[in-house]
């Protein structure tokens, strides 16, 4: 059995857990609303506060998803009870970043300012103090859109290994390497 998969998933006080037809599983909580198929073979039941995760065979396919949809479900509930946050930071000289609502205004040392539009399910604050790199902050409820977010702006400028210069997640370790060698 599938460790994750048989755990059960605690509905906390406020949230409401309904299984629609075609497995669809919708969450409500207080920061907002979410939905996800689940797939057919998979059952979901919900009953005395806590979420239910079954399968139906010890098939390889039925064991993969078991444990999958569970982890997704509880996501889920996480995001509308807490929500999510990630950080990045922009480390190299002139890197800037603002924005103005949800479009984000990213200066990475290319010769035009990069104008990059954020879902609108998600909230982004930048943050630039003296002396301190530049941050940019996502939050909203979707775990997986959050992370798709933030992966699409760390990949405008990855970090570089010789300097470390570029756009990484807040406490993100750079492997960095030796420069060219000294002349004779």
């Amino acid at each position: 059995m599938s460790r994750i998969g048989k755990k059960p998933v605690v509905i906390p006080a406020g949230v409401t857990i309904t299984v629609g037809k075609d497995n669809v599983v919708t969450v409500k909580g207080p920061k907002g609303e979410l939905k996800q198929t689940i797939d057919r073979d998979i059952t979901v039941e919900v009953k005395d506060g806590e979420l239910n995760v079954t399968r139906p065979t010890e098939q390889i396919r039925h064991r993969a998803m078991h444990g999958l949809y569970r982890s997704l479900v509880a996501n889920m509930v996480k995001g509308v009870t807490e929500g999510f946050e990630k950080k990045l930071e922009l480390v190299g000289v002139g890197y800037k970043a603002s924005n103005q609502g949800n479009v984000l205004d990213l200066s990475l040392g290319y010769s035009h300012n990069i104008i990059f539009d954020v879902p609108s399910e998600l909230t982004v604050v930048t943050q630039t103090e003296k002396g301190d790199n530049p941050k940019i902050t996502l939050t909203g409820v979707d775990k997986q859109l959050l992370g798709q977010v933030a992966a699409k702006i760390r990949s405008l400028r990855k970090p570089e290994p010789y300097k470390g210069k570029g756009v990484k997640y807040v406490g993100e370790f750079i492997r960095r390497k030796a420069g060219k060698a000294a002349g004779k």
